[in-house]
């Protein structure tokens, strides 16, 4: 066994570098996002909506004084009507 090759070796690996690699950057590539005119339109709608108040107060009143002096009246075959379709709004 010769020790003398094993220096030898042990030089060579001892003497390689790392290169550093360049990076290269994409030409012309971005990312862009673009609303559709529908989309902008939904947009005005909603902001639009959302001032407006959910309930109608006037309408909630006006029921209410009916309630209140007996003279609010909904007539049977609306009532069997709305109950058969399933939901609970007179």
């Amino acid at each position: 066994m010769r020790i003398g090759g094993f220096n030898q070796i042990a030089q060579i690996y001892s003497n390689s570098t790392i290169k550093q690699t360049e990076s290269k950057k994409r030409p012309g590539f971005s990312d862009a996002l673009e609303i559709s005119g529908a989309g902008k339109d939904y947009q005005m709608v909603k902001q639009a909506l959302s001032s407006v108040p959910d309930v109608r107060e006037d309408v909630v009143a006006d029921i209410k004084s009916q309630i209140a002096d007996g003279s609010y009246n909904v007539p049977n075959s609306v009532l069997a009507d709305k109950l058969l379709a399933g939901t609970n709004a007179l």
